[in-house]
Formats: C-alpha cells, sequence, structure tokens
C-alpha cells in the first residue's frame, strides 16, 4: 500500500489522481491533500479519502475547512510544504507555478518519491531540484503528459541509442509570430494560451 499525499488534489490533475486512487483501494491511501481555494471540493475530498492532514492555502478559508474537518488543517503556502513532509511514499506536485518548488524540495528533504505534474520548478530551479535529488537519491517522475511520455519512452531502451528528442509546438500564443515579434512579448501576452489557461 502507497502513501499519497497530494499538493493541488482540486485542479485538474489532482482530481484526476483521486479518481485513479479510488479505484484501487488496495493499492492507494490518501494522507495528504492541499488546495488553493475550493474548500468545499477539498473538504469533500478529505472526508471521502480520510486524509490525515489537509492544508488551504487561501487564508480566508481556513476557518471553513478546519471546522469541517477532525483532521490536522494547515494554511498559507507553508501548508504546501507541511503536505509534503507527511508520512508518506509518493508526494504528487499538481499545483500550476513555482508555488510547487516548496513542496518539491521539502518532499526530496523528507525522502519522499516525487511525481511531478508542473514543469515551474524544474524551469525556475531545476539545478537547484535536480542536485538535492541526486543528492538525496531521490526519483523525480513525471507525470505531466509530454514530460511523462518522454521519459517513458527513453526508460524502454539504452540511452546510447538516443541521438536527440524533438519536441513539437502544439501551437500556443506565439505559434505564428515572426522572430521580430518576439522581442516584444510581454508576461500578459505569454498567458493568453489559445487553448489552456496558463498561469503567471
Amino acid at each position: 500500500m502507497k502513501k499519497i499525499a497530494i499538493i493541488g488534489s482540486t485542479g485538474f490533475i489532482g482530481t484526476q489522481a483521486l479518481q485513479v486512487i479510488e479505484k484501487h483501494p488496495d493499492k492507494f491511501q490518501v494522507v495528504a491533500l492541499t488546495a488553493h481555494s475550493s474548500a468545499d471540493l477539498l473538504i469533500s475530498q478529505a472526508n471521502k479519502f480520510h486524509a490525515e492532514y489537509v492544508g488551504i492555502s487561501d487564508e480566508s478559508a481556513y476557518k471553513t475547512v478546519k471546522a469541517a474537518l477532525k483532521c490536522k488543517v494547515g494554511t498559507g503556502e507553508a501548508c504546501l510544504s507541511e503536505a509534503a513532509r507527511v508520512d508518506c511514499d509518493i508526494v504528487l506536485v499538481a499545483v500550476v507555478g513555482c508555488i510547487g518548488l516548496r513542496s518539491v524540495l521539502a518532499a526530496i528533504d523528507s525522502g519522499k518519491r516525487v511525481a511531478l505534474a508542473n514543469k515551474e520548478p524544474l524551469v525556475s530551479a531545476g539545478s537547484l531540484v535536480m542536485r538535492r535529488a541526486k543528492e538525496k537519491g531521490i526519483p523525480l517522475i513525471p507525470v505531466d503528459s509530454e514530460h511523462s511520455a518522454i521519459w517513458q519512452c527513453l526508460r524502454c531502451g539504452r540511452q546510447a541509442d538516443v541521438k536527440r528528442l524533438i519536441l513539437t509546438a502544439s501551437g500556443g500564443p506565439f505559434y505564428h509570430s515572426t522572430p521580430s515579434q518576439l522581442l516584444s512579448v510581454t508576461p500578459e501576452i505569454a498567458v493568453k494560451h489559445p487553448t489552456w489557461r496558463m498561469g503567471k
């Protein structure tokens, strides 16, 4: 039985993970859940899966969550790291943006396997994360679709057989941009993806 902590349990990947866990109650046990502000869904998840620790980073929702649950409840950004340190085997980090970096580092420092569903911790601090994971002997398991696909392909053969990897663009806000147009890109433009809701 693997004990799982889910950082970002009310988002798309977090809810999908819980659906998988629900189908395999003999293999997985949820011990910690966190959300940003979806208090009602978080409370429902905590009750359904009997979580030992629940965190809500939006401090204005803390009293609601605390009053509804009997388990330990944390709040603020600190709750994300607290959830990553609970007694578990795997920490699934499925939050949007760099906010997940502290959870990743807390999980690694606590000796937990990290299932990483967002790329921002590696984009913003990849050398730090990879160095610390290597020092502690902690595997980072990519969960996001493209990253997981590449990881799975690379595990099917020998690294010596791989000459290069080519990642194709699916068409973001810059798909038809010229190099000169890219010089004036702003953060506001960058998050206006035509298909996905992008975090800052």
